[in-house]
């Protein structure tokens, strides 16, 4: 099945516009970019299988993608694009787009391109995952032949039910790191096997006396008897279940190689899944800056206008993560270029003060800029989400009663004394996009 094409003509020409706005006026950084044009189909297809044309074969990528062209069909949602994180960039358009619409998502791309090279949680991800996950899908068909299908399928969904039970630290693990680890394991096995030998000689000679003796054979301690004694087992907390199962599980080497194989996959993915909001609020505010401010023809704006509302919208009861990641980059553009942030910015009391503040420092883009290189969504949450961004966002929704001076949020029966505690809100807020 030919899922895509190179893109041509206008499409192309704006490309390469595009990108040089990018790179030369804004300073994004990004592995060279591929764009192909896809059908609705094609679409859905690369879709449910995170973005990769060739996986192994599975029952949720087909139930992923009915889901998909259902929602197409019924006008549920619609797809714009797809961007896969290799070195380069593999980005997919829908044909269908109007013009606007595609200058808008290759303009979003590039954010994610830039975002992918330099933050630091996507670091040590696999950039030739294209290959790797093909030859992931050829493997696991090769074990679906030899041991059958059903069995195969029956291990991957166990194996799947465990796929978020990762070790985040294992994210910046290089291999000397990974021998230090196991060392210092291999050292924590070995002293507490010591500590349960290091007993006195008076006191082994009195648990040797304890020890009832059938015929010639000792009799193994059970629950009940003094000289039951329950070993810890790992000695030190694991994080990384795949990893344990496939050291410490009487699995097949088949099974075992499974495993290993959706666990990698596992942590390819995982960074993506830390840093869905200032992922995308990032990718939404080059977007958003790069067609608002170079792009855009007349004719074009009222469409980018609603086409931009549509993505951005955002209800009561569901975080958009476009939309709070972009709102927080602009909030902490206009804070760092303004001065409000610090020490006198945080103790000013005067409201009049503090709404005129303005230092005039001109420090947001670069401030913008550091974030990206460092945060994933609940650092940069908890962060620099502030209650005068809630309040303004209305993220939360609460009430003040007068009758006995309390703040009663919504939704909960959490009542806060007095004024707002602006840290519980915050907290609150963070919670919920948890």
């Amino acid at each position: 099945m030919e899922f895509s094409k190179p893109i041509t003509g206008e499409l192309a020409k704006w490309e390469k516009k595009i990108r040089s706005i990018a790179v030369d006026e804004y300073g994004l950084d990004f592995f060279p970019v591929i764009f192909e044009e896809c059908d609705y189909d094609a679409i859905n297809v690369l879709a449910a299988q995170g973005g990769f044309p060739a996986r192994y074969p599975h029952w949720r990528f087909g139930m992923d993608y009915d889901q998909m062209a259902k929602g197409h069909a019924y006008g549920l949602h619609k797809i714009y694009e797809m961007v896969v994180n290799t070195n380069p960039v593999y980005a997919y358009l829908l044909k269908a787009n109007h013009m606007v619409d595609q200058k808008t998502v290759m303009a979003h791309v590039f954010g994610h391109a830039d975002f992918f090279k330099n933050n630091a949680w996507f670091a040590t991800t696999d950039r030739r995952m294209m290959d790797v996950m093909a030859n992931h899908g050829t493997k696991i068909r090769r074990y679906m032949e030899k041991y059958g299908q059903d069995r195969v399928e029956v291990l991957i969904d166990r194996v799947l039910s465990l796929d978020n039970l990762l070790d985040v630290q294992n994210l910046f693990e290089t291999a000397e790191l990974a021998r230090e680890r196991k060392d210092r394991q291999k050292d924590m096995e070995e002293k507490a096997k010591n500590t349960q030998d290091e007993r006195s000689t008076a006191l082994k000679s009195y648990m040797r006396s304890k020890k009832r003796m059938v015929g010639d054979e000792e009799q193994v301690p059970t629950k009940g008897d003094e000289n039951f004694e329950i070993k810890k087992f790992p000695v030190s907390p694991v994080k990384d279940i795949m990893q344990f199962l496939m050291e410490n599980a009487p699995l097949e080497e088949w099974e075992s190689d499974i495993i290993g194989i959706l666990r990698e996959e596992a942590y390819y993915f995982l960074p993506q899944r830390m840093t869905k909001i200032i992922n995308e609020g990032w990718a939404s505010y080059w977007h958003s800056t790069i067609m608002t401010q170079r792009v855009l023809n007349a004719s074009e704006v009222i469409d980018f206008a609603d086409h931009h509302a549509g993505v951005m919208a955002m209800s009561r009861q569901n975080i958009n993560p476009y939309k709070i990641g972009i709102e927080l980059f602009r909030d902490i553009e206009f804070r760092w270029n303004t001065g409000r942030f610090g020490k006198d910015y945080n103790d000013c009391t005067d409201m009049v003060e503090k709404e005129n503040w303005n230092l005039s420092l001109g420090l947001g883009r670069e401030k913008i800029f550091d974030i990206r290189k460092s945060h994933n969504d609940i650092t940069f949450v908890d962060e620099y989400l502030t209650p005068e961004f809630c309040n303004r966002m209305q993220i939360f929704t609460y009430k003040y009663k007068t009758t006995c001076g309390l703040y009663n949020l919504k939704g909960s029966n959490v009542l806060h004394y007095g004024k707002v505690n602006s840290k519980v809100l915050v907290h609150c807020v963070s919670l919920f996009i948890r």
